[in-house]
């Protein structure tokens, strides 16, 4: 387990999550792999999924905002 990249806080954060990641699989009844493949090869593209989707939804969201603010502004003129 013992990260060794000779970089004092990376190999100490790496460490911590590692076992972070041994105590929750401890904790679920699945092992290490497991909550792994859960967590890196399931929820974070599931994740990254709906932030894409998020960002989409906001940017036209703000475009519609806009257009809107524009013909109030083009009518006040």
């Amino acid at each position: 387990m013992m990260a060794d990249s000779g970089i004092v806080w990376i190999d100490y954060t790496f460490n911590l999550a590692v076992l972070w990641l041994y105590a929750w699989a401890n904790f679920s009844g699945i092992t290490y792999e497991e909550i792994n493949v859960w967590i890196f090869v399931i929820g974070w593209p599931l994740q990254t999924l709906a932030m894409l989707g998020a960002i989409i939804w906001l940017i036209r969201r703000l475009k519609l905002e806009q257009r809107v603010n524009d013909s109030k502004f083009a009518k006040n003129s």
